[in-house]
């Protein structure tokens, strides 16, 4: 056999090394990332569920879902392990700035629309007139000439009622 017709063997059997290898790495992480699990840690199920590790055995888990809520995994269920701060913005909302303590958005608009004036000066100042944005009606009816024309220009408007005939034949 020549080495082009063995060329294509010899790259499948190193990619399927590379693969298994990768996928055999992943499995080591995930393995020493599930030791290393402690009780009071969050975690993720591989269902999509929170919880607090209550109790770590050989092959077990115990996690404390809610109050009262005392459930039993085992211990390749554990998808994720989570930090503090992503397991309570995740389950509690809580979120944790290191940056600045202080509300980005006010909880109420009155901040934003304050000015220096005191309230007496601000409320005389706004006025109660509608503002013109400039749009103007088409044609305005004056007088029963006016209200006449546009009732009959409305009559045009309606499509007529026909017996089902068309006229055209």
């Amino acid at each position: 056999m020549s080495l082009v017709t063995l060329l294509p063997f010899i790259v499948l059997i190193g990619a399927m090394f590379l693969m298994t290898r990768s996928a055999k790495r992943k499995q080591q992480q995930a393995a020493t990332m599930r030791n290393q699990m402690q009780p009071g840690s969050g975690i993720r199920t591989i269902g999509g569920m929170y919880a607090t590790v209550k109790e770590v055995n050989d092959d077990t888990v115990l996690l404390d879902a809610g109050p009262g809520v005392e459930l039993l995994f085992a211990k390749n269920a554990i998808a994720t392990v989570l930090s503090d701060d992503e397991y309570n913005r995740i389950v509690h909302g809580v979120e944790h700035d290191l940056k600045s303590d202080t509300d980005i958005v006010p909880d109420d608009a009155s901040s934003l629309t304050e000015t220096d004036e005191p309230a007496a000066d601000a409320s005389a100042a706004s006025d109660d007139k509608p503002i013109d944005l400039g749009k103007k009606d088409a044609a305005e009816p004056k007088g029963e000439e006016s209200a006449d024309a546009a009732a009959e220009a409305k009559a045009d408007e309606e499509p007529k009622k026909t017996d089902g005939d068309s006229g055209a034949k």
